[in-house]
């Protein structure tokens, strides 16, 4: 008889995908010190971040920075990180704009590129840190539910 080893259930969360831009009166370096912010030390080294040369309105250099992460252990350890520096106002804020932050299964946040800069994570709306968290549920209740484990909302109030 074949003895198995037992399957482990997979991650709820499928990837993250985090961009932003380098505008031509920016530092790429800076830049991409913010992005390594975002994730941890640790898991810095092992992402890989692709970038691509675009054009703003004015016909300016921007710079895309994008990476993806799937890798189990360090989209969790990237999203426990994060839930970990982001303030329980910013948590009460993303649950009360839920549905402007949720779709199809995926959860969308902007960060403050500048706090990030300086190791500070926070929500903001201008000139961010992109991230996608895609789940591998869509239901909302599910995703809610699974950012609550993570840390990523306030654990829901008492009755």
């Amino acid at each position: 008889m074949n003895e198995r080893e037992p399957v482990l259930p997979k991650s709820p969360v499928a990837y993250v995908d985090i961009s932003l831009l380098a505008h031509a009166t920016e530092d790429s370096e800076k830049v991409m010190s913010a992005l390594q912010n975002v994730v941890s030390t640790e898991c810095a080294e092992k992402i890989v971040v692709k970038e691509s040369k675009l054009k703003g309105e004015y016909g300016n250099p921007i710079v895309l920075f994008k990476t993806r992460i799937d890798e189990e252990e360090t989209v969790e350890s990237i999203l426990r990180y994060i839930s970990s520096h982001l303030s329980i106002l910013d948590k009460e804020q993303l649950l009360q704009e839920l549905g402007l932050h949720v779709e199809d299964g995926s959860l969308y946040i902007r960060l403050d590129k500048q706090a990030a800069f300086k190791g500070d994570l926070r929500l903001c709306r201008e000139d961010p840190v992109h991230l996608r968290i895609r789940f591998r549920k869509k239901q909302n209740e599910d995703v809610i539910n699974i950012c609550r484990s993570l840390g990523l909302l306030p654990p829901p109030y008492p009755s």
